[in-house]
C-alpha cells in the first residue's frame, strides 16, 4: 500500500465503518471529523495527498469545485458508494494516483474500481504514467495516440520505455503528431509533446559554507546555458567531503533528487578536460565537478559525456554530464500456472516492459496481460540459453525486457542463465513467484514444516553421479525432498533410483506425495508411502514430495511437524 497521507470522509455509519476498514488496514490514513461533512471533505482535500469520501460522488464534486487548482498538484480524489460496490477515481486519476488509489481502495473493500481515464480504459499508457516528467502538448498527443492517428517518436537515445502502440513509431509522417524523448530543451508546439528522460548528474563542487541560493543559481545558469532541462536531472553528485555542504545537499533537495558523493581517490582517477591543482591541493583530487559528474552514482556504470564542462562563481563549481541509458531486465516468476497465484508486482512488470521474451507456453498464459504494441520474442523447450542470450541483448540495447519463467524465475528457471551473461550495463529487477514446490505442498498439506531440500532429478545439465550424492545427502539428512523433473519419456529410471536411496534411511511407511499440474487444468494430487509409491505415474508436469521420518499422514494431509515432538 502507498505511503501517502490518506483522508477518509464519511456521512453514514455504513460509510464510517468503511472508512474504519481502511484506516484499520492503512496506517497513513485517518477518518476527518469536522462539524459538517462538507467540512471534513475540505479539510481532507486541503491537509491530505489523497482523499477516500464515502459519500455521493455528486456531493463531492458540488464541495470540491471551488477547491481544485492543477492536476498535477490537487490531492487524488477516490468515491466510494454507500454498499461499497464501487469505488470510483474522481480526480488526479494519473497525476494523483486516484486510479491506482482506487484499484487499493477496491482490493480492500471488495469493491470494484471505476476509472475513465481513456488511456487506462483502453489499456494504453498514459504519458504521463511513465514516471519521467511530461511537457508540451501532452493532451493533444495523448488524444492522437488514443484515436490511433500516427505519432512520431524522435528520441536522442533507446530509454527503457514500456511498450507504445505501433502507431508511435520514428518513421511516422513528419508532419504526424511528435512524442519528443529528450534532455534539451526544444521549442514545441501544439502537436509536441516532451518526455524528459533522467540522463544528466550535475556534478557540485564548492567553498565551505556555500550558499545554496548560489549553488542553484549556477546550476541553473550552466544548465540554460547547455540548452538542457532540469526536468532530467537524475542527480547531483560531489565529493564526499562535500557530503555534509548544506547548500549543495539543499540544492538537491529542492530539485528532488538525490545527493551522491565520492571518495577523492576515485574522482582523482576520472580523466577530465580542466584539472586543477588547486583543487588537488585542497581536496586530494584535481576535479570535484567534472569527475563527479562523468561518475554519476555508485555502482551504476554507463558511458558518459561532459556536456557543460565546468562554470565557477564565487563559491561553486558546476559541471554536467549526459549518461548513457541503462536497459532494464526483469526476470519475473509466473507461479504455478494459475493467474490468481501470479503476484501483482508480476504483472506490473509484464505491463512495463516493451519486450517479453519466454517460453511459448508460459507467453501464452500471460498474452492477456501485455499491453498493445509489446514485442514477444517466444521460443520452445529446450532453448533456454538462447532465451537467456536474446533478453540480455534486449536489455543491453535499452529496452525494457521481461524474460519470463514458471514458479520463480530463480528456481530452476531462467534467472540463471539469464544474469551469467548479464553485465553492469543494464538494470535487473527480480520478481518472486510462488514455486511449484509451494503450490504442491499447499496442496499436500504441511509437508514444509521443518528443513526441506530441493532436488533436479534431470541429468541434462548435471551428471547423475552428482544427483546421486546429493540426493543420498538429503535422505542421510532427514531433509523432506522436493523432487523437480522427476521423470520424463527419456529420464524413466531415475526416479526409481532416488525413491531407493531415500528408503535406505526412512521407514518404509514414510509418507510421498506427488502433485500433477499445481494449480492448473488437470490438477491431480495423490499420496502414498515409500513402500507402495509407483513411479510410473509420474511426468514432467509432477512435483514429487518425500516426507522425512517425522512427515505423518493427519486427516488425509502430508504434515511435518515444526518441531520432532509429536503426540502420542
Amino acid at each position: 500500500m502507498t505511503t501517502i497521507r490518506i483522508g477518509l470522509v464519511a456521512a453514514t455509519a455504513a460509510g464510517r465503518r468503511h472508512a474504519r476498514t481502511v484506516a484499520d488496514a492503512w496506517p497513513h490514513a485517518r477518518l476527518v471529523e469536522a462539524d459538517t461533512v462538507g467540512d471534513a471533505l475540505r479539510a481532507a482535500f486541503t491537509g491530505y495527498d489523497a482523499v477516500v469520501a464515502f459519500l455521493a460522488t455528486g456531493a463531492v464534486v458540488r464541495v470540491l469545485a471551488p477547491l481544485l487548482g492543477d492536476k498535477r498538484t490537487d490531492p487524488a480524489v477516490v468515491v466510494v458508494d454507500e454498499a461499497a460496490r464501487h469505488a470510483v477515481a474522481l480526480l488526479g486519476g494519473h497525476a494523483g494516483g486516484a486510479n491506482a488509489l482506487a484499484a487499493e481502495v477496491g482490493a480492500l473493500l471488495d469493491a470494484r474500481p471505476v476509472v475513465t481515464t481513456a488511456t487506462d480504459a483502453v489499456d494504453l499508457p498514459g504519458l504521463d504514467t511513465l514516471g519521467w516528467p511530461v511537457e508540451g502538448a501532452v493532451a493533444a498527443v495523448s488524444r492522437a495516440i488514443l484515436d490511433g492517428e500516427p505519432v512520431r517518436l524522435e528520441a536522442d537515445a533507446t530509454w527503457p520505455l514500456p511498450a507504445l502502440p505501433d502507431t508511435v513509431r520514428p518513421d511516422a509522417p513528419a508532419d504526424a503528431y511528435r512524442l519528443l524523448v529528450t534532455d534539451r530543451v526544444v521549442p514545441t508546439d501544439g502537436r509536441t509533446a516532451v518526455l524528459r528522460p533522467p540522463s544528466l548528474v550535475v556534478g557540485v563542487g564548492g567553498s565551505r559554507g556555500v550558499p545554496a541560493a548560489e549553488a542553484r543559481a549556477l546550476l541553473d545558469r550552466v544548465l540554460a546555458d547547455a540548452g538542457l532541462s532540469p526536468a532530467s536531472v537524475r542527480a547531483l553528485a560531489s565529493a564526499d567531503v562535500k557530503a555534509d555542504e548544506a547548500g549543495i545537499r539543499s540544492t538537491a533537495d529542492a530539485l528532488g533528487v538525490p545527493l551522491v558523493t565520492h571518495p577523492a581517490a576515485d574522482l582523482a582517477a576520472v580523466d577530465v578536460p580542466n584539472p586543477s591543482e588547486v583543487v588537488r591541493a585542497a581536496v586530494g583530487t584535481p576535479s570535484v565537478a567534472e569527475a563527479a559528474a562523468l561518475l554519476g552514482e555508485p555502482g551504476r556504470h554507463a558511458s558518459a559525456e561532459l556536456v557543460a564542462p565546468k562554470t565557477a562563481s564565487a563559491m561553486a563549481t558546476v559541471a554536467v554530464a549526459r549518461h548513457a541509458p541503462r536497459g532494464r531486465l526483469a526476470i519475473v516468476g509466473l507461479g504455478p500456472g494459475a493467474a490468481d497465484l501470479r503476484t501483482p508486482r508480476a504483472v506490473a512488470e509484464l505491463r512495463r516492459a516493451a519486450v517479453v521474451v519466454g517460453l511459448d507456453q508460459y507467453v501464452e498464459q500471460v498474452r492477456d496481460v501485455l499491453r498493445p504494441g509489446t514485442r514477444v520474442l517466444a521460443s520452445g523447450l529446450g532453448a533456454e540459453e538462447e532465451r537467456a542470450r536474446a533478453a540480455v541483448a534486449e536489455a543491453a540495447a535499452g529496452h525494457a525486457v521481461a524474460l519470463i519463467g514458471s514458479g520463480d524465475a530463480g528456481v530452476y528457471a531462467m534467472a540463471s542463465p539469464a544474469l551469467e551473461y548479464a553485465d553492469d550495463r543494464i538494470d535487473v529487477v527480480g520478481v518472486p513467484g510462488v514455486t511449484a514446490a509451494l503450490a504442491a505442498a499447499a496442496l499436500l498439506g504441511a509437508p514444509l514444516g521443518h528443513d526441506h531440500a530441493y532436488l533436479s532429478l534431470s541429468d541434462l545439465h548435471t551428471p547423475w553421479e552428482v544427483i546421486e550424492r546429493r540426493v543420498a545427502a538429503a535422505a542421510e539428512g532427514d531433509f523432506v525432498a522436493l523432487l523437480y523433473n522427476p521423470r520424463s519419456r527419456t529420464r524413466d529410471w531415475q526416479l526409481d533410483a532416488a525413491l531407493r536411496v531415500f528408503a535406505k534411511h526412512r521407514p518404509p511407511d514414510t509418507p510421498v506425495g506427488v502433485v500433477r499440474n499445481a494449480s492448473r487444468d488437470g490438477e491431480r494430487v495423490r499420496l502414498a508411502t515409500l513402500a507402495t509409491f509407483d513411479a510410473g505415474t509420474v511426468d514432467m508436469y509432477s512435483v514429487v514430495v518425500v516426507g522425512s521420518s517425522q512427515t505423518r499422514i493427519v486427516a488425509g494431509r502430508m504434515v511435518t511437524p515444526r518441531g520432532y515432538r509429536w503426540r502420542s
